[in-house]
């Protein structure tokens, strides 16, 4: 099977493409390798799946990088935006299925920086959608989020409440992008499915997010911001049960009643967790106690987030299972192990 990843560089999108490669397909991955946040991680990560940073800075833009550890991966630094080679390299790689993971994330980012969502998430993702219209790959797999839930206040969150109140701007444009590609699916009868992915944590996880973030600060005996003075819940879930999802998912096309062949899952524990009951299994983790600095409500944030994966459960026979605690202890390991 011969398969296209955006986005490898990130958090997903590393464990995804070792986790596939392992299975000896051939894989082309792309990324741009942006500084939105730290990029020693970002090369960190693609080191992880035998991308050398080296090789990237000799090779540069838009040429092929193999790597080192498995000859099946091939790596190339690409925008998304650049729409020629995006619609080429669809040519060139005659792709049987395509994964599209990269995007601007962040919510809170997005009050500050609109344009790069609009850049990365929306002309980024046309440009795919494009070239997917063109050479007609048999699954379009892509990100979206738990965040276009918004300000819907019906729990758990199922695909079919309505998700017509996004909080940010990061939000908006994942909504977006499921539209789109129920459009294209539509237009051209192509195979997609959205993942509305659920507060994903574990070892290359991002430091923009909260378990980095706190982690961080509790090990270094700094304050932790905690907003909304506690009062949050969030449905952590592990990378590992991430991965299996879309794995699950690639195998599974939709036949939309034969109308259209798009379909949108959740990807969660579905076990929504107390932030304060987070920080006191950090803390156990750690062996360390935080030092916590209540805050009020930030824009852009909602209070509670939880998944109904009943759907998932239903079409793939899996459902997540790693227990917070347990996924809590593997993230700290790995985390003490990087940063030293």
């Amino acid at each position: 099977m011969k398969l296209l990843i955006t986005g490898v560089a990130g958090f997903i999108g590393c464990h995804l493409v070792k986790r596939l490669a392992q299975d000896n397909h051939s894989i082309i991955c792309v990324d741009n390798i942006n500084d939105y946040y730290d990029v020693d991680l970002k090369y960190d990560r693609l080191s992880f799946i035998g991308i050398e940073r080296d090789a990237i800075n000799v090779c540069g833009d838009n040429k092929f990088i193999v790597s080192s550890d498995y000859p099946g991966l091939s790596f190339i630094k690409m925008d998304l935006c650049d729409q020629e080679h995006i619609m080429s390299l669809f040519r060139e790689g005659d792709f049987d299925i395509v994964i599209h993971l990269a995007a601007q994330a962040g919510v809170r980012y997005s009050l500050t920086n609109p344009h790069a969502y609009i850049s990365a998430n929306l002309h980024g993702f046309l440009n795919i959608l494009e070239a997917a219209r063109a050479y007609l790959p048999r699954h379009l797999v892509y990100a979206s989020s738990s965040s276009v839930y918004g300000l819907n206040t019906t729990i758990p969150f199922s695909e079919d409440d309505n998700v017509s109140k996004p909080a940010s701007l990061y939000a908006a444009t994942k909504r977006a992008n499921e539209l789109m590609a129920h459009t294209y699916s539509h237009l051209y009868h192509i195979p997609m499915t959205g993942l509305r992915f659920f507060t994903v944590y574990g070892p290359w996880g991002r430091p923009d997010m909260s378990p980095y973030i706190f982690t961080k600060a509790i090990i270094e005996e700094k304050p932790i911001n905690v907003f909304n003075n506690g009062n949050m819940k969030r449905d952590f879930t592990y990378i590992d049960d991430i991965i299996e999802g879309i794995i699950r998912v690639i195998g599974h096309i939709s036949d939309g009643n034969d109308v259209v062949p798009a379909a949108i899952y959740n990807i969660g524990a579905g076990k929504p967790v107390e932030l304060m009951d987070f920080i006191r299994i950090l803390e156990n983790a750690l062996n360390k106690k935080a030092i916590i600095n209540y805050a009020p409500m930030q824009s852009g944030d909602v209070i509670a987030t939880w998944a109904d994966c009943s759907a998932l459960q239903r079409d793939t026979g899996f459902r997540p299972q790693t227990v917070l605690v347990d996924g809590i202890q593997k993230y700290v390991e790995w985390f003490r192990g990087y940063y030293k």
